[in-house]
């Protein structure tokens, strides 16, 4: 077997109006396994300034993967635990190889019936009445669960934002998540949660800053509205400590985006030590291409969710790789009649 990876660049398509600072490139790494005829093909991708992995030695240890490729997927995973988004794409290039159809990572009635995914629509930040023209857009695609980034611009203009919304939307309508991004202080966190409460969100993620594991807890226990985490997951490795935190803090839900925390098996751990504590989950792509947006969609899918997931980010961006995954009426599918660009797959393989 051999192994190598390769870099690619995806650009964002950012609509006219959006608020300044916003992300326009994501970085990602195809690694991609071969056996004789065979392939396999899995993404590696992390979030600047947000991804534990987010270190300057990132392509030495994907290159030292590729050399050490022999030594199993088993033993490689247990070596990659600061890497999880590493982890992540081993996972995928592993099962990729060892498929009938290498793009059919988890066969179920998501890739094989078509049977779509409820997911929430992502709005970008801005004026208010460009978030609101934008709501109506997703409202007439189909959407009916809606997030949205709070802690951008100031917070009086973002409670305008909301409640504007609620007075043209009932909850009936639209399901509303806010992420905060740990943009409230512990100081602050409890007026802004009450404030935000007058508008029956569906839930806030991360609204303080991780590794204040006291304060989330507080808040946890007194908040009017259910609490998510998110970024408090990423760089808690050890299955002892993730019980611990999710002990101490009791979250209403958690957040698992697969590449930030360790890939399938990672994310497994954290579902099932919530699940034992009788919190919530939700999964959420961390803006992969179509790839690895794919792989995470396949693993939801038998996962059987409940609520709508995280996972319509492959329409963010202006070059991803044309796969099967279709957005519509507020739900993602595989259609059975599109194609993967496999031209530029051949590229990136090779």
């Amino acid at each position: 077997m051999k192994a190598s990876y390769k870099k690619y660049i995806l650009d964002f398509k950012v609509p006219s109006g959006t608020s300044r600072g916003v992300l326009t490139q994501k970085e990602t790494w195809f690694l991609v396994l071969r056996d004789n005829d065979r392939f396999g093909i899995g993404e590696c991708g992390i979030l600047r300034g947000l991804s534990v992995d987010d270190v300057p030695d990132y392509e030495e240890k994907l290159r030292w993967v590729c050399q050490n490729i022999q030594l199993g997927k088993e033993q490689l995973l247990e070596k990659l635990a600061a890497f999880p988004s590493i982890q992540f794409g081993l996972e995928q290039a592993f099962l990729s190889l060892h498929s009938q159809d290498p793009f059919e990572l988890f066969p179920s009635n998501f890739t094989q019936k078509e049977a779509p995914i409820a997911i929430n629509g992502l709005i970008w930040m801005g004026s208010e009445a460009f978030m609101l023209s934008q709501l109506e857009q997703k409202l007439q695609e189909g959407f009916r669960c809606i997030k949205m980034k709070i802690g951008a611009i100031d917070f009086e203009s973002e409670i305008g934002i909301l409640k504007s919304i609620r007075n043209n939307f009932s909850p009936e309508e639209i399901e509303l998540r806010v992420d905060a991004n740990g943009a409230f202080t512990p100081g602050d966190a409890m007026d802004k949660l009450n404030q935000l409460a007058k508008f029956q969100l569906h839930s806030i993620e991360q609204p303080i800053k991780p590794k204040q594991w006291d304060a989330m807890a507080k808040l946890c226990e007194d908040t009017p509205l259910p609490i998510a985490l998110d970024e408090e997951l990423i760089g808690v490795f050890d299955v002892t400590d993730k019980e611990k935190m999710l002990q101490i803090i009791r979250p209403q839900y958690i957040i698992l985006k697969p590449s930030l925390v360790g890939g399938f098996h990672g994310s497994k751990t954290w579902i099932a030590l919530a699940e034992k504590q009788g919190i919530g989950w939700w999964v959420t792509s961390a803006l992969e291409s179509n790839i690895g947006l794919n792989a995470i969609a396949q693993w939801t899918c038998t996962l059987k969710p409940t609520m709508p997931q995280g996972l319509g980010t492959g329409s963010l961006y202006t070059n991803n790789i044309e796969s099967p995954l279709v957005v519509e009426k507020g739900q993602i599918y595989y259609d059975q009649k599109k194609s993967w660009n496999t031209n530029l797959i051949e590229e990136i393989c090779t």
